[in-house]
């Protein structure tokens, strides 16, 4: 009985999650700090997937230009993930000084997590199943995938990965 509670009540494993609010999640930052997602209640949230090994990895320096541009009405949270090709193989460490390094990235970086699969993130749960975000079911493609969240909490909507983190499709959304 203990193990089919551990299995089943586990944070990181998310069969068929009921989660009605996206302020009722949380997320550990990359350096294991608690993100009570309901702090950014009155603001934008950009969510993205995000790889250092990807094609689409100079889309950090877009991500950065929006955040420093918008960055009094919109969050940005970067959430590493290493189920697309493996393109994010490093520890927390190595992850946090690549984005420093090379993008000067200051937004919100979050631990490793899971956007798809048995073990996915109750985040991703949200963010792409209309059971909880009451907009549209979606699954995550690949790296940089993007999710924009409004001032109330709701899902507006995701964008593939070719989009420009500058796209029109998203900008129109927070002017």
């Amino acid at each position: 009985m203990i193990c089919l509670k551990t299995l089943f009540c586990s944070k990181n494993i998310s069969p068929n999650y009921n989660i009605n609010s996206l302020y009722n999640i949380s997320i550990k930052s990359i350096s294991n700090e608690d993100i009570d997602l309901s702090q950014f209640k009155g603001k934008f949230i950009l969510f993205v997937n995000v790889a250092s090994k990807c094609g689409f990895t100079p889309q950090y320096k877009e991500l950065e230009q929006l955040y420093n541009t918008y960055k009094n009405k919109l969050i940005i949270i970067g959430c590493p993930c290493n189920q697309f090709g493996s393109q994010e193989p490093g520890k927390s460490q190595d992850i946090k000084t690549f984005c420093q390094v090379n993008y000067g990235v200051s937004f919100i970086i979050t631990e490793k997590i899971d956007v798809k699969g048995t073990k996915q993130h109750p985040l991703y749960n949200w963010l792409t199943k209309k059971s909880n975000n009451n907009k549209i079911n979606s699954s995550v493609k690949w790296n940089f995938q993007k999710y924009l969240v409004g001032p109330q909490g709701e899902l507006i909507d995701y964008f593939s990965s070719i989009t420009s983190p500058l796209s029109k499709k998203i900008i129109k959304h927070l002017n």
